[in-house]
């Protein structure tokens, strides 16, 4: 068990989770009474072909889109009985998210954007410099945090994401695809910091994957088919 691990303290739970789009003959159902608890300083992975509900669910867990029926818990929170001013809050100051297309500001520095994700976020800006910094550092890039992500190569500018998303110290981030544009090196670079963050920060993470490499170095892997969630595996890592 890592050193940091309390999977008796739940993060988040996703209980009997629907998503339906669409109406009549046009009805579509992206997840049917998906089920997932999250537990902190735990490493997962959503793993699944292309459609079936993998990020869906990733959506629904970070209070960007809202079940057709069930709900989501964020420790002990329900957050079907919450504004969407409340939601909007509690994943700025709670969760971090990286997106597969990193996302970055094209025309900023990597500290810039790491920078600008602390000003959404709502931190006070006496603290802006030294989270930057050290986020940056965290992800190896405290000589790179000047460049603009043109200069960046494609791992750099993945860290770059992964420093911006834990700059405001979230208990959780959620990641879509995080390593599905880079090569298996950086791919693996990119997991060796999300392993990190896991042992001396107990963060849990949560990422979809369809690569079985990745599968190999997280904790938990959960198996989205048409929309359930199928076999679980775990593993002490």
């Amino acid at each position: 068990m890592n050193r940091m691990e309390n999977p008796a303290l739940t993060l988040l739970e996703a209980r009997s989770v629907t998503r339906v789009f669409g109406k009549g003959d046009g009805t579509v159902y992206a997840l049917k009474g998906a089920t997932l608890s999250v537990g902190q300083g735990r490493l997962i992975a959503l793993k699944g072909r292309s459609g079936s509900g993998k990020t869906t669910l990733l959506n629904i867990m970070a209070a960007l889109d809202s079940p057709t029926e069930g709900t989501v818990f964020y420790s002990g929170r329900d957050g079907s009985r919450m504004t969407d001013q409340q939601k909007n809050e509690m994943r700025k100051r709670e969760i971090g998210l990286i997106f597969q297309s990193f996302a970055l500001v094209p025309h900023m520095t990597a500290y810039e954007n790491v920078e600008f994700g602390l000003r959404i976020a709502g931190v006070p800006s006496s603290e802006w410099k030294k989270l930057a910094e050290q986020a940056l550092s965290f992800v190896g890039l405290a000589s790179r945090m000047h460049h603009m992500p043109p200069e960046l190569s494609g791992g750099e500018q993945q860290r770059t994401a992964i420093a911006r998303a834990i700059a405001h110290k979230p208990q959780l981030i959620l990641a879509d695809e995080p390593t599905a544009e880079l090569d298996s090196r950086m791919g693996k670079q990119v997991m060796e910091v999300f392993r990190e963050l896991v042992r001396t920060q107990g963060i849990a993470i949560v990422l979809t994957t369809h690569d079985p490499h990745i599968m190999e170095l997280v904790d938990d892997v959960y198996a989205l088919e048409d929309g359930r969630i199928g076999t679980e595996s775990s593993k002490e890592v």
